[in-house]
């Protein structure tokens, strides 16, 4: 059952028959743990970058997968587009690949009448779920042609605006160790992924049990579990979860104290060269809901904001010179941030 949380709540959306919105929430709940059930049945461990990746795409936004090679971050993607019911698409980013490569382009057509025409030919980004897998080994160039595609939902080519399918949503990777050749994401773009998702190396018991399922004759196939109409539908719902005053005010306390400018935390003002803008407080808002969900409860608590602080955050703040000398890391920042919240 669903747990209902306090009734102070402000800025909500929630308006309507309360009962009703239960019954939906429950009703949602449970496709959702059927969800995670299909998911895991693949996934071995890695409980908490399923969990991350599932909010992400309930609340309408990208995720940035960063992770050694060979952590599942491919099969991920892949399992979440056949269980979800999504058109999945993969594009290995390379340095020679250009923006056409990613979002199409017109070509010159002669009809049977000796007609010329421009014809557009879409490119991968019209999926619903696209991978960019290591997406920092391409050019500014080609980085440059999915913002518009994450922020806006369609692309401009040649003077007309082709919008994209719906849901659609960028779930890309990036290797944090090799970086020789390759091009840091622009801010813009960073601040554009809903969450930062760190991949680690799993636990013994789920390494065990992935080396059982996966060397033998068979392996194991995702199932659908849910569909992209249902997905949106999810979306809608989760905006309309109530938000206790309690949890406001975190959030901002949180996001307006990672700012150097006006911070009061001192760490903050002589660490970090700039923090995250109001975004950050949107993706915390939608985000926070979405987990609230996903664990058998109504309404969000400070608890979802102190475990979702870090890939909200970390990818949408930056240490100064002094700070990398001193070997300041982001997640100290944070921590500080984190404690002021109880």
């Amino acid at each position: 059952m669903i747990e209902v949380a306090d009734t102070a709540m402000s800025g909500s959306n929630g308006t309507g028959d309360p009962a009703a919105m239960v019954a939906e929430v429950e009703a949602l709940g449970e496709r959702l743990h059927r969800v995670r059930e299909a998911v895991g049945r693949v996934i071995f461990g890695q409980e908490e970058v399923v969990e991350h990746t599932l909010i992400t795409l309930l609340s309408g936004g990208h995720a940035l997968l960063v992770g050694v090679p060979g952590l599942g971050k491919t099969k991920l993607v892949e399992t979440l587009g056949t269980v979800l019911g999504l058109d999945a698409r993969r594009v290995q980013f390379t340095p020679d690949l250009m923006p056409a490569d990613i979002i199409g382009s017109e070509v010159l057509e002669e009809s049977e009448e000796g007609r010329r025409a421009f014809r557009f030919i879409p490119g991968p980004v019209f999926c619903q779920l696209l991978m960019a897998d290591e997406i920092n080994r391409a050019s500014p160039r080609t980085q440059s042609a999915l913002l518009q595609s994450m922020q806006e939902h369609k692309v401009s080519v040649a003077g007309h605006v082709h919008p994209l399918p719906a849901p659609f949503h960028v779930l890309a990777t990036q290797n944090p160790i090799e970086q020789e050749g390759t091009y840091p994401l622009p801010e813009a773009q960073l601040d554009r992924f809903l969450l930062e998702v760190e991949i680690t190396y799993p636990d013994e018991a789920a390494e065990r049990a992935m080396l059982l399922a996966t060397t033998g004759a068979t392996d194991a196939k995702p199932v659908r579990a849910l569909t992209g109409p249902e997905l949106m539908a999810a979306q809608a719902l989760i905006r309309r979860i109530p938000v206790g005053e309690g949890v406001l005010d975190a959030i901002l306390r949180l996001v307006r104290g990672a700012r150097p400018e006006n911070s009061p935390i001192p760490a903050v003002g002589k660490h970090l060269a700039w923090g995250p803008g109001p975004r950050a407080a949107q993706a915390l808002m939608l985000a926070t809901r979405a987990r609230a969900l996903l664990d058998g409860r109504l309404a969000p608590s400070i608890e979802d904001v102190l475990a979702l602080a870090a890939p909200v955050l970390r990818h949408r703040m930056a240490l100064n010179f002094s700070a990398r000398a001193e070997g300041v890391q982001i997640a100290d920042v944070i921590e500080t941030l984190k404690a002021r919240l109880g």
